[in-house]
């Protein structure tokens, strides 16, 4: 009887043995090929070209530098003068209020806090509350064009009332400020160009303060395909070689034209926005939805 049972258990033993050895080297190999997996970097979008994440920030950056001297001349002829307007109703949407401290984000040339500025220059201010704006933006060339011509408008802090400015080279997805320390932010025409659109989101988020409110301006989607393809046209037969002739750059309008399209449509980006935190989300859609105005409160 002994002997039969430790016949049968030597055969258990054997079995299990022989059973075991490949499960634990299938679990090594599947450890490894998630390890492998994991540790693949994510591809991102360059206007229509796939890319790596990581290279996003040189590329969009290279482009900017590029273009910064150029940059407003080419806003006026690209849109034939009508960005200006959008501007002027995207501050106007904002409605800044004195003692009201501001972050302008992607502020580059200074297009938006200028007319923030003016704005508030307009407004009776009988309490003498003092308000300041912060103009940041990834691309220092960007940042030296618009303190230039911050001097030459006169909307230098030396020589504004109760309005202090401050210019600092920012990452949008990392931003170097504290929580809760903004009542507005704003970014127009810049949140298509930064990688993970949603860290730009959260960083918004956290930065701005209970009832601070997030606006942007975006290039977006037309409700009419006859319109659309009309766009169409003009965008990626006219604008580049416009580029070439007016900016002596041909490549950085043509990703201009293919991340307008890569870009998320009104809805989507407005989910993301609900999906950042903010509340009372909407969106208003400027020359048939060329352009859509984005806004959200941290309540």
């Amino acid at each position: 009887m002994n002997i039969t049972r430790n016949f049968c258990l030597n055969q258990l033993k054997q079995c299990q043995r022989r059973f075991a050895a490949p499960s634990i080297r299938w679990q090594t190999t599947q450890a490894t090929s998630n390890q492998t997996t994991s540790n693949e970097e994510g591809t991102t979008h360059f206007g229509f070209q796939t890319i790596k994440e990581s290279e996003k920030v040189e590329k969009v950056h290279k482009v900017f530098e590029d273009v910064a001297k150029s940059y407003d001349i080419m806003n006026d002829a690209m849109s034939m003068g009508i960005h200006r307007v959008w501007k002027d109703i995207f501050i106007e949407r904002l409605g800044p209020q004195h003692g009201t401290c501001h972050l302008d984000m992607a502020g580059g040339t200074g297009d938006i806090s200028f007319r923030f500025i003016k704005y508030l220059q307009n407004q009776a201010n009988p309490k003498g509350l003092k308000s300041h704006v912060t103009v940041s933006d990834i691309n220092q060339h960007m940042l030296n064009v618009g303190e230039e011509r911050a001097k030459k408008l006169g909307l230098t802090e030396e020589k504004l009332s109760n309005m202090s400015i401050e210019w600092k080279c920012a990452d949008a997805e990392n931003l170097p400020f504290a929580d809760n320390s903004y009542n507005s932010y704003t970014i127009a025409f810049g949140i298509r160009n930064c990688t993970h659109i949603d860290k730009v989101l959260s960083e918004a988020y956290r930065v701005l303060k209970p009832g601070g409110r997030f606006m942007c301006l975006e290039f977006s989607h037309l409700n009419s395909n006859t319109l659309q393809w009309i766009y169409d046209q003009y965008s990626f037969n006219v604008i580049p070689p416009m580029g070439q002739i007016l900016a002596g750059q041909w490549q950085p309008y043509q990703y201009l034209v293919e991340s307008i399209r890569k870009f998320p449509k009104q809805e989507d980006f407005k989910q993301m926005i609900v999906d950042a935190g903010f509340s009372m989300v909407r969106y208003e859609n400027l020359t048939f939805g060329v352009v859509s105005i984005h806004s959200g409160f941290k309540l």
